[in-house]
């Protein structure tokens, strides 16, 4: 069974990492998200919030779940049986850093191999920083998050002005 590990701190989810999600989904036989614990970053939301998102918004990929760690991703994977380390990338400045992270994945876990996995390019411009930036602005986040994430960002913000399409999907 080919189990892959895609960690990230998700705070919140946007379509750029579902479209990663939907893709590895269908490369590997489990794909496991990881929330991390990244000590330089304030999320806006806890731990449990992101993980109770995502398992709402990848519900529709059966062989999808979702946990956290505030331990070393690697060593999570290790645990599961992963062999792969999934990382998604919006484009040519993400990439440097990835490559220097999975370089010291590399050295601390040699039997776990990093797969470098595109956002679909109509997704790939909005990181979750810029997706906050949006909704504190009152934007139509329909393009860039799941209706869910959307309206836990309006709660959060206290942006009733945060409109998202019905329907709206990766």
């Amino acid at each position: 069974m080919r189990v892959a590990v895609y960690a990230g701190t998700f705070d919140p989810m946007t379509r750029g990492h579902l479209s990663v999600v939907e893709r590895s989904a269908r490369l590997f036989d489990r794909l496991v998200i990881v929330v991390a614990v990244n000590p330089a970053k304030q999320p806006m939301f806890s731990l449990n919030e992101r993980v109770t998102m995502i398992r709402h918004v990848v519900a529709p990929w059966p062989n999808v779940e979702c946990e956290s760690t505030s331990g070393y991703v690697f060593e999570l994977a290790r645990e599961r049986g992963a062999k792969y380390l999934v990382r998604g990338v919006r484009g040519c400045t993400d990439v440097a850093g990835e490559i220097a992270l999975a370089r010291m994945n590399h050295e601390l876990a040699p039997e776990i191999e990093t797969v470098f996995i595109p956002a679909h390019p109509e997704f790939s411009e909005v990181s979750s920083s810029r997706l906050k930036e949006l909704a504190r602005q009152g934007a139509d986040l329909s393009l860039f998050c799941p209706a869910e994430v959307a309206s836990r960002l309006a709660e959060r913000l206290g942006a009733g002005a945060i409109s998202v399409a019905e329907g709206a999907h990766v």
